[in-house]
């Protein structure tokens, strides 16, 4: 018998976590780190405030906070747990002191010594601090009792509070809490039916955190993360009732059957999520146990060290919230406690944590990042990445019809070829295409029946030719504000994304176009698209548009075959300008010197055939006639956009004006 392969069938993973999911998108990151570092930001502040809004659909640090905020106000409802917490805390003081004394009491003891080195080292927070000392061999009696009755007092409050709080809950017999109950259990046991089956719950599931969201305060963020939650509370339950001595275990077992009565469909409902639990999740359903007449299966009858960790949430509440707000000196994300975040939150919210952790180390290690003794900065790989970004906004504004019109098509055999293929036509000086020409006889022949005998005729419709497109190249200076006021006016990030895009498009597709970027205030420098990008706002002000104006025909000059293209974006007009002797000349309102200067370095502009286009951000009054008096005398046009729309405009305008 021919082999039969066992079938396999496929699904969406349902076993926790996917582990498959991409890591955290390295490029978002980068998007939204580089947008805030443009607009003037250091670095690891940019940094830092990505990590506490999150990014790809991850719950940032502020997130996190919120919710374990709304979990400490949540477990200091179900009892006086925060006022156990503040009289422990007193009671340890207390005992410490009394030790303290006494061992300091006995100076020749070296095991006095060796005890306040133990007590030096104890945990800074309270809950951990009671663990570690229960074991401690006592030197003062009074710290002893002290001790005893703050163990007295956690099994005693903790336990009560647990209990009496289900007592209270199962005792109250309200008809609607009690209803509520049935329908959060039956919208939970069809969601997780239909998680089993492999469909997409991702709707159901938004559907039944909107209406029964109160009875998860932990707020999972999908059904598979639901899964895990309810896992995790079951174990505690589980805990909880081992920890309880037989008795109140059976008066526990007597209340919860009372409660239920004969409620047949409470019943069921509560059988099937056992069933849906088990199956989802058979590992860590499994009992935790052996449950025997002394209550907890290591022997403890009162459940000391569940009731020490039961008021231990509320310490790790107060701990990772400190954590997370990474407010203090020398603060990192590795300081966070994962094991508490484990225990206080959802899985996922761990998963996040774990992402948020790795992503500067991520971002250094793909290559955005560089860092040089402790200092981090963008990489060109991360410039690039953000000129990318620009240039593609600046595209999805562009119409379809704008796009492509920055090349001329020209007979000639000089220009660059397409690939494409033309019919010839008389006068035609492009390049024959010979394989297309010898194709379209073969094609000929054989549709006229006639049969190929070795001989192949060529008449003139055969003949085609390589279509070809003629490109301009460009000496492109672009003169950027960089004055104060383009920071006040929160004009500075739209500028140098601008810059970027531009950058981007010619390096990327205009490869033999010569970019000069010009940044100007008092003085005007060439920049680079990395020193560009990491320039900080200064306080310095002036508007030296004269040497920016300078520098821009030296860069036109070195290229005098190529189409001179001048792009100005400002906010204000000039008043700096350069002195023979090479030092500013600032005054505001400007000077008539200032004036003649810069108009002259314009005339010097006109007389290289490059035609200045103002980009004009703001409306400043003495700009408008300015730039109107150089478009009359250089022949250049003037756009006022939008600053949202800047890096639309300045790119169309390159792409009209290298044409020629």
């Amino acid at each position: 018998m021919p082999y039969r392969g066992r079938g396999h069938r496929y699904g969406s993973w349902r076993g926790g976590p996917d582990p498959l999911k991409p890591p955290f998108d390295v490029r978002e990151a980068v998007d939204q780190i580089g947008k805030e570092v443009l607009e003037g930001s250091d670095l690891r502040s940019a940094i830092d405030r990505l990590l506490a809004r999150g990014a790809s659909g991850r719950d940032g640090l502020d997130e996190m906070r919120r919710r374990l905020r709304e979990r400490r106000k949540m477990l200091e409802r179900r009892g006086d747990l925060g006022g156990t917490l503040d009289t422990v805390r007193a009671a340890l003081d207390q005992a410490l002191a009394a030790e303290t004394d006494e061992l300091a009491s006995r100076p020749d003891d070296d095991a006095a010594r060796m005890a306040e080195m133990e007590l030096a080292e104890l945990s800074p927070d309270t809950a951990s601090a009671v663990r570690e000392l229960n074991e401690y061999q006592w030197s003062s009696d009074e710290a002893r009792q002290i001790f005893d009755s703050i163990k007295d007092l956690l099994k005693r409050e903790v336990l009560d509070a647990q209990f009496a709080g289900m007592k209270q809950a199962l005792e109250g017999g309200d008809p609607a809490a009690m209803q509520a109950v049935r329908d959060m259990l039956a919208d939970l046991n069809q969601l997780l039916a239909e998680h089993a089956k492999g469909a997409d719950t991702t709707e159901q599931f938004e559907q039944f955190m909107e209406r029964h969201g109160e009875f998860f305060p932990e707020q999972p963020r999908d059904t598979d993360d639901l899964i895990d939650l309810l896992a995790r509370r079951q174990a505690a339950a589980d805990r909880l009732m081992r920890s309880l001595t037989p008795e109140q275990r059976e008066e526990l077992s007597q209340l919860m059957q009372d409660a239920m009565g004969d409620d047949v469909d409470l019943q069921s409902q509560l059988s099937q999520l056992q069933d849906n639990m088990h199956g989802l999740r058979p590992g860590m359903m499994r009992p935790q146990g052996r449950v025997d007449g002394r209550g907890d299966p290591d022997g403890e009858p009162m459940g000391y060290g569940d009731a020490v960790g039961a008021v231990a949430d509320l310490s790790d509440l107060e701990q990772l919230e400190a954590q997370l707000s990474q407010d203090y000196g020398g603060a990192s994300l590795d300081d966070v406690d994962v094991d508490a975040m484990e225990r206080q939150l959802t899985p996922a919210a761990v998963e996040d944590l774990r992402a948020l952790r790795e992503l500067e180390k991520e971002l250094e290690r793909q290559g955005y990042l560089h860092r040089d003794g402790g200092e981090l900065s963008l990489t060109p790989k991360a410039l690039r990445r953000l000129g990318e970004s620009a240039l593609r906004r600046v595209f999805d504004q562009l119409d379809s019809q704008s796009r492509g019109d920055h090349t001329l098509h020209r007979p000639g055999a000089a220009d660059d070829r397409t690939g494409a293929s033309l019919p010839w036509h008389f006068s035609d000086e492009r390049p024959l295409d010979a394989v297309g020409t010898v194709r379209n006889a073969v094609l000929r022949t054989a549709g006229s029946g006639r049969a190929l005998d070795g001989r192949l005729r060529l008449d003139p419709d055969d003949f085609s030719v390589e279509e070809t497109e003629h490109r301009t190249v460009a000496a492109v200076a672009l003169c950027v504000d960089l004055s104060f006021s383009m920071v006040q006016e929160n004009r500075w990030g739209p500028m140098k994304q601008t810059a970027l895009a531009l950058s981007h498009l010619i390096g990327t597709r205009f490869r033999t176009d010569a970019l000069q970027i010009i940044g100007f205030s008092r003085m005007a420098h060439r920049l680079t698209d990395t020193e560009l990008a990491s320039r900080e706002p200064s306080f310095e002000q002036g508007t030296n548009l004269h040497h920016a104006l300078q520098l821009a025909g030296r860069h036109l000059r070195r290229h005098p075959e190529a189409e001179p293209v001048v792009l100005v974006v400002t906010d204000g007009e000039p008043t700096a300008h350069l002195e023979p002797d090479g030092h500013p000349f600032f005054s505001w309102p400007t000077t008539q010197e200032t004036l003649r200067a810069t108009l002259g370095e314009v005339d010097a502009i006109t007389k290289l055939g490059a035609t200045m286009n103002f980009f004009l951000l703001g409306d400043d009054p003495g700009l408008a006639r300015f730039v109107g008096a150089v478009a009359r005398r250089n022949g250049g046009r003037v756009f006022s956009p939008s600053l949202d729309r800047l890096g639309e405009y300045v790119v169309s305008d390159y792409l009209r004006t290298r044409r020629g």
